[in-house]
């Protein structure tokens, strides 16, 4: 764990005041990479900060960590005073499955929740404000709501804290492509790859995957759905691709490939919409 300092004073965010020798936390939504879709709740709670808590993913992902320091320079006015903190996120089992899947989630998050506790407790003092900056929205498909509920049930460290929703890679994805999530009296779903290879959502026809490390749209080629992806969106890195699946798969697979092979992680999602057969 490692402390780095550069700023800050606190003023009050989201009008709520600080309760006298109380810890308090912010969980921010971040956005997708870019810092100009930051919103301005975020830009108060970010200045309304003490200590900032960062979780290094190691060297093949640094660039996240410098994304979220770019945020704060970009953000916070020059010659504040705060400090941020990293620490080494810890491994998750991601050759679990089955039955397997769920324990390991749990027992990665249980790891994140013994970080999460001892930096609440050795490096946040008592009045101060501190902070979890989350890509995307902090309520979608993220864990730090739930491992910070965690940290309160053991009661070993007392705090309060709120939560500040950002742009997710969800609208992000959508909003590049110029189009939207649902079309006019149609629901949408939002699941992930593994839950996609089980088969396509009943009832459903646009879809939104995350998490999916194994390309599953190829599965459903030889259907009439088109597909909307985007990887490292929001950041310089960003990269588009879209048309019906067996065009532009091969070519989603290409650049997937070329980008992992460059940078060394990838970040994607994509919305698939099935074109509904005529009665």
């Amino acid at each position: 764990m490692r402390a780095s300092n550069t700023g800050r004073a606190a003023p009050t965010v989201s009008g709520v005041g600080q309760t006298l020798g109380v810890r308090e936390i912010h969980v921010i939504g971040i956005g997708a990479g870019d810092p100009d879709q930051l919103t301005l709740q975020a830009v108060r709670a970010l200045r309304s900060t003490d200590v900032f808590f960062v979780l290094d993913k190691g060297e093949v992902k640094s660039d996240l960590t410098r994304l979220r320091r770019d945020m704060l320079d970009a953000h916070i006015p020059e010659g504040t005073e705060y400090r941020v903190v990293e620490a080494r996120d810890p491994e998750r089992d991601r050759r679990a499955g089955g039955t397997a899947y769920s324990p390991a989630v749990g027992d990665w998050r249980s790891a994140r929740a013994d970080i999460y506790e001892r930096l609440i407790a050795e490096e946040l003092g008592e009045g101060q404000r501190g902070a979890f900056l989350v890509w995307g929205d902090p309520a979608l498909y993220d864990s730090t709501i739930g491992i910070l509920e965690e940290v309160l049930e053991r009661g070993a460290v007392d705090f309060s804290y709120d939560v500040v929703p950002g742009i997710s890679s969800v609208s992000a994805l959508v909003a590049r492509h110029r189009t939207g999530l649902n079309r006019v009296a149609r629901p949408v779903q939002i699941t992930t790859g593994r839950r996609l290879a089980e088969g396509f959502p009943e009832g459903v026809d646009d879809v939104v995957v995350m998490l999916d490390a194994h390309q599953t749209f190829r599965k459903y080629a030889d259907q009439d759905i088109d597909i909307y992806w985007g990887a490292y969106i929001g950041t310089p890195d960003e990269i588009l691709e879209s048309g019906p699946i067996a065009e532009a798969a091969p070519r989603i697979e290409r650049l997937r490939a070329e980008a992992r092979e460059r940078k060394g992680w990838i970040m994607d999602t994509y919305l698939l919409r099935r074109h509904p057969k005529e009665s």
